[in-house]
């Protein structure tokens, strides 16, 4: 329980993970069926980016620094940046939304986020962050606790995402078992997980686990900012998604091409389908 995300908060993985995060709800805000959001890893709802931790790593500078002040973003990257520009009223980047911030902007009346964090400090500030907003759930334990405890949902509709921080060394093998898990509770809801990219060895075997067929609808999205020859370093990341919604993945690449071609990645995107229907 080391880990705390404000030191790397806006970086290139934040804005490609946080883009995707943004597209998945819209998609599920077409049908006017209520849905909940299940994030198990929830970290803090809002992130100073000019407080020491932002600081001190500056990752945000070559993430979402680079994509504030433009204005030719197409409109597959427009409910995440305008998530960003509402934090900052003023014009000037400050402030970063985490994913429940991200979330809770985009629900409806009726709509509904569970709000998962394990670090007792960041669960309290998750409460006074989201003490006057409706529809906002904040529940303090083990994120993949959370996906037995809290699915299925009640509405029987929605999205996890789940977003570990990838401190114990069988965090693989961890997430692998929760999303099985979680699948079996709730076969009909969209899940989304993230990992980082740094050697290629670990990251194929977890997805050649997901692609055995036990689940259908798999899908992997890929966001390289650097080739994968130095595993000392994050190179990358990733999205292992089940069930995602109807054209999300058009979507997201129309979003990350624009992303990669402004953060000048040098690694590539990937965006394909392990199992299908």
């Amino acid at each position: 329980m080391n880990y705390r995300h404000a030191f790397h908060a806006g970086g290139f993985a934040d804005v490609a993970k946080h883009a995707a995060l943004a597209l998945l709800v819209e998609r599920l805000r077409d049908k006017p069926k209520p849905f909940c959001v299940l994030d198990t890893h929830a970290g803090l709802g809002e992130y100073d980016l000019l407080a020491d931790a932002a600081t001190r790593t500056g990752e945000w500078r070559d993430g979402i620094a680079r994509l504030f002040g433009r204005t030719d973003a197409p409109d597959a990257m427009g409910a995440y940046l305008r998530a960003v520009r509402a934090l900052n009223p003023d014009g000037s980047l400050r402030w970063y939304p985490g994913s429940p911030r991200l979330v809770r902007d985009l629900l409806r009346p009726g709509d509904r986020l569970v709000a998962n964090e394990l670090h007792p400090a960041d669960a309290e500030t998750l409460r006074r962050t989201f003490a006057r907003e409706p529809g906002v759930e904040i529940a303090e334990g083990d994120g993949y606790t959370a996906l037995k405890a809290k699915l299925p949902p009640a509405e029987r509709r929605g999205l996890a995402f789940v977003d570990p921080p990838f401190e114990r060394k069988d965090e693989f093998a961890a997430l692998a078992r929760a999303l099985r898990q979680g699948h079996r509770r709730f076969a009909t809801g969209t899940f989304v997980a993230w990992y980082p990219v740094k050697g290629r060895a670990p990251v194929d075997a977890f997805l050649s686990e997901m692609a055995d067929g036990r689940i259908r609808r798999v899908g992997v999205a890929e966001f390289m900012r650097f080739p994968p020859d130095d595993d000392r370093r994050l190179n990358g990341s990733g999205l292992l998604t089940v069930n995602a919604p109807w054209k999300f993945e058009e979507r997201l690449r129309e979003a990350w091409e624009w992303c990669g071609a402004a953060l000048g990645i040098e690694g590539g995107i990937r965006i394909e389908t392990l199992v299908g229907e």
